[in-house]
């Protein structure tokens, strides 16, 4: 075990990943000797060459249509899109071709070694064009697996999970906690399983459902519930597609109640499709309507990115009218 930060688990992912498979590629943005706006893949061109990690042109689709191709030859190619913001260019490229590259062909061909990382989410006081949390536009895409780490140990071991599956994965790595999630992280390989959720913390009263940043967030909510008698079960649901069904609708059958919290906008968030899920696998067992404390239905703002983002404050408040209801 090592203590690493988030960028230096996902640094030392990456260059297990590239040890692994001969064939393996890292591409993007300044991704080479630069290692990436955030250095997550410093020091790798220096160690795997620069055929195998190297510099794009500034032009996501062709990232994609470069990315598709070499995995549908059988090389792992995992792609960097600088900001999840700018993935929006090569939308075409990944919901028309890399969801569909298997089914449409009998999977007599497909890009399951493609995983694209990309830096999502607020709080670095990034504004309009480098906050977003585009999460759920790729939730509505068969084909996709989406996955979202909360901290340095989870973020290895799911990317890892990543590049080894075989269907295309988007990996959206918080970027608020590149630097500020620090804790034990094993130097040696290791995997957590895609689609599986993690409960944190169990409880009695009522469930908080999250994932990436707003772990932080949700776990800070319950300790202060507590001084308030109120017992939080807390979920990490770490997969988006696929997402535990069977773990959260447990959790809310013995609490009876379920707050959702994510940063995106509220509307046709990801929220939306667990609260209807659960409200069906779960209705008799309710004790309150499922809440939701989420990003507002606004561009992400900047000087008001406090009174966006949905923090400890709103989803204590949301948990104290869910018991009381």
């Amino acid at each position: 075990m090592a203590q690493m930060n988030m960028l230096q688990a996902i640094n030392s992912a990456l260059d297990i990943s590239m040890s692994e498979h001969p064939l393996a590629c890292i591409f993007g943005e300044d991704v080479g000797y630069f290692g990436g706006v955030f250095r997550a893949t410093s020091g790798l061109q220096e160690k795997y060459g620069k055929h195998r990690v190297f510099n794009t042109p500034l032009t996501e689709q062709g990232i994609l249509g470069f990315a598709n191709g070499l995995a549908a030859a059988g090389a792992p190619a995992i792609a960097e899109i600088q900001f999840a913001d700018y993935i929006f260019p090569a939308f075409d490229q990944i919901v028309n071709e890399s969801a569909k590259f298997r089914y449409r062909s009998g999977n007599e061909f497909n890009v399951g070694k493609l995983t694209i990382r990309t830096p999502y989410g607020g709080g670095i006081a990034g504004g309009l064009y480098h906050s977003q949390s585009p999460e759920a536009y790729f939730a509505h895409t068969p084909g996709l697996k989406l996955v979202v780490p909360r901290n340095a140990y989870q973020a290895k071991g799911l990317l890892r999970a990543c590049i080894k599956d075989d269907n295309p994965v988007i990996f959206f790595e918080p970027k608020r906690l590149y630097r500020a999630s620090v804790g034990d992280v094993p130097e040696d390989d290791f995997i957590i399983p895609i689609g599986k959720a993690e409960v944190v913390s169990e409880g009695s009263d009522i469930t908080l459902l999250a994932w990436g940043a707003q772990m932080e967030i949700i776990e800070k909510a319950a300790e202060m519930a507590k001084q308030d008698g109120i017992s939080c079960e807390v979920i990490d649901l770490r997969s988006i597609q696929p997402w535990d069904v069977e773990t959260v609708a447990k959790s809310v059958t013995k609490t009876g109640r379920l707050i959702i919290s994510h940063e995106a906008p509220i509307t046709c968030g990801f929220g939306a499709e667990i609260a209807a899920t659960i409200q069906q696998e779960c209705f008799l067992h309710l004790e309150s309507p499922i809440s939701r404390v989420c990003g507002l239905d606004t561009p992400y703002p900047l000087a008001l990115e406090k009174e966006y983002i949905p923090d400890a404050l709103k989803v204590l408040s949301a948990i104290k009218h869910s018991v009381h209801f």
